[in-house]
Parts: structure tokens; C-alpha cells; sequence
């Protein structure tokens, strides 16, 4: 092999190697800062009807919001972020599993927002609830 050659060998090779990086690294994201959040749902509202069923949820300011069975009370309501830490896919309610899923690459959050499964890195942002009368409001 004479020296042209290999230079062009080698400018090949770290070509593919830069390339095959910058593949793997695209599918991540930074995980997304907290978001301060202050808002209500009216649970009379239409656009809120699903929170009125275990198993049901709704997305709102960047949260989703879902009524969950719960030790504590016969049911009761759990805000995250809705961006999945790995990929910032949107993450849907499960209530045959009280999971979070991401749709993306299978990854998997308990009702605290804790990782079960999946490649996130991290947690999602679990937000405060309280219920007074058919208000739900969602707070930081």
C-alpha cells in the first residue's frame, strides 16, 4: 500500500467512525429542564372528561396528567413531565399496568415517574395535585 492510498484509507475510516458516532449520538437528547407549571383542569370540562375514569389522562402545558388507582385513596392523580428523558418522545398512561410508556423505544416510568424499563436516563418531573371539588390543579 503506498502512502496515498492509505491516507485514503484512513480518511475513509475515521469518516464511518465519525459518522457511526454521530448516528448513535442523534437518538439522545439532554433530558428537559423542569418547567415551572401552575395551572387547573376543570373536571366538568369536555376537553377533561378522561380524567374522570381510572385509567383515563390528559396533556396539558407540557404535563400529562392521569387518574390512577392508589394505596392511599380509592383513586387519585398524578402529573409528569410528558417528554420521555431519552428521546423526548411523548409518553401516554398505561392503567392495565399503571405504567407511563414512550412509543419511541419502549421506555417505561412508574406513577412517581421513576425509570422501570427502557433506555431513559433519568426520571420524568412529578408535579403536586390537588383535587378541591371538581378543580384539579397541577402545580410545581
Amino acid at each position: 500500500m503506498d502512502r496515498r492510498d492509505f491516507i485514503k484509507s484512513s480518511c475513509a475510516f475515521c469518516g464511518v467512525a465519525i459518522a457511526g458516532v454521530a448516528l448513535i449520538d442523534s437518538c439522545k437528547k439532554p433530558a428537559p429542564t423542569p418547567v415551572v407549571v401552575n395551572f387547573t383542569l376543570d373536571l366538568t370540562n369536555s376537553a377533561n372528561s378522561a380524567l374522570n375514569s381510572v385509567g383515563g389522562y390528559v396533556y396539558s402545558n407540557n404535563v400529562i396528567v392521569a387518574r390512577i388507582n392508589s394505596a392511599v385513596a380509592a383513586t387519585s392523580f398524578v402529573a409528569l413531565s410528558e417528554a420521555c428523558t431519552h428521546a423526548g418522545c411523548t409518553v401516554s398512561y398505561s392503567g392495565s399496568s399503571s405504567r407511563f410508556v414512550c412509543p419511541c423505544h419502549g421506555g417505561m416510568f412508574d406513577t412517581s415517574g421513576n425509570v422501570v424499563s427502557g433506555p431513559p436516563p433519568s426520571a420524568l418531573t412529578k408535579y403536586k395535585t390537588t383535587l378541591s371539588g371538581n378543580i384539579l390543579s397541577v402545580n410545581s
